[in-house]
């Protein structure tokens, strides 16, 4: 059975009940979650061996975050125990014209102090036949940046298959060097590359005449963006770019792209009109592309499966994507309303 592997950090998540403000009332919900371990998360939940990569607190907070990746299906073994905190993150959700804000605090993390030898990879990559990481691990510390580019390197040295989610995160980039220095390296060693707009531009520096903030998107714009990308990183054999519309906080048009270098796909467009939680979207779509590229037919399959893997993530509360491939099929295959099933 074939093993995969995501390396990152995952945190505390911390959010007001509903869409209140930051303490309305004195209430915060805790759940967990974080990019590559939602992605773990998901390829658990589509059946696949997962195994997820961190540094972890070898405290209360550290063992039910463990637990909790455990109850989702995922091989916690590989996880090293050590560090004095686990980052955190507080989402205020938003609503109607008020955007959701993160506040992050997630610095000396166990993962931020993490250093190299910290992680024996050739243990991690044993049996591996596919590697994902984010570009958000690198954004965290100096030596995250350096932890992730090694990883990379093993990978591609034993020939496992490696994706990335660019993941700009602005708040992050503090550690002294930027993010198109860091990721442009890094991209070098990778097979897949997955992002939006502002993940090209903002880490790869590679622009296009993108409006974002208009609300609208135009999809041929995305052809020149990849094939851009494709063009600057011949070891890239698919990139695949997330459209999204922000009409509003709870009103988002949803649908992606994919350039594999033979063919330019579009996939079809959902209107999700009430957005219960936006985050880990992201997360689900690559996690629903890397189900998608091992075991549907074509790359138009494996599109369609993550953008309706993703549509749906926009309906559940929290970071995890608590999916079943059954239902993200139905949805790509049409089956819209959401009736009651009984």
């Amino acid at each position: 059975m074939k093993k995969y592997i995501t390396f990152g950090e995952i945190m505390l998540r911390l959010k007001p009940p509903n869409w209140e403000r930051f303490f309305q009332s004195p209430l915060l919900e805790a759940t967990f979650g974080g990019g590559e371990a939602n992605v773990a998360v998901g390829l658990a939940r589509f059946g696949l061996n997962v195994a997820y990569v961190s540094v972890i607190p070898n405290n209360p907070i550290g063992d039910a975050c463990v637990k909790e990746l455990r109850r989702q299906g995922v091989d916690t073994s590989l996880i090293v125990r050590k560090g004095n905190r686990l980052g955190i993150y507080f989402l205020e959700a938003g609503a109607n014209q008020r955007p959701s804000k993160v506040i992050y605090d997630r610095s000396h993390s166990a993962i931020a102090e993490a250093s190299s030898g910290d992680i024996s990879w050739d243990k991690v990559f044993d049996g591996a036949s596919w590697f994902h990481i984010t570009g958000i691990t690198p954004a965290i510390s100096l030596s995250a940046s350096e932890l992730s580019l090694e990883a990379v390197k093993k990978a591609r040295e034993k020939g496992i298959n490696i994706s990335c989610d660019l993941n700009f995160r602005k708040k992050l980039w503090e550690h002294g060097k930027s993010a198109p220095g860091v990721m442009g390296e890094l991209v070098k060693y990778i097979d897949i590359v997955i992002g939006n707009e502002e993940d090209c531009q903002e880490s790869l520096g590679v622009k296009v005449g993108v409006d974002v903030e208009s609300g609208r998107l135009q999809a041929e714009k995305y052809r020149e963006l990849t094939d851009k990308v494709l063009g600057l990183y011949s070891n890239i054999k698919k990139i695949a770019i997330t459209l999204r519309e922000s009409h509003s906080a709870n009103y988002n048009g949803w649908s992606a792209v994919l350039n594999n270098r033979e063919e330019f796909l579009i996939s079809k467009k959902y209107e999700i009109y009430d957005i219960v939680d936006r985050v880990g979207a992201g997360d689900t779509f690559a996690a629903g592309l890397i189900y998608g590229f091992n075991k549907l037919d074509n790359d138009k399959e494996a599109l369609e499966f993550a953008v309706a893997a993703s549509c749906l993530m926009h309906s559940i509360p929290g970071d995890l994507p608590l999916l079943s491939v059954e239902e993200v099929k139905n949805l790509a295959g049409g089956a819209t309303s959401g009736r009651v099933q009984r």
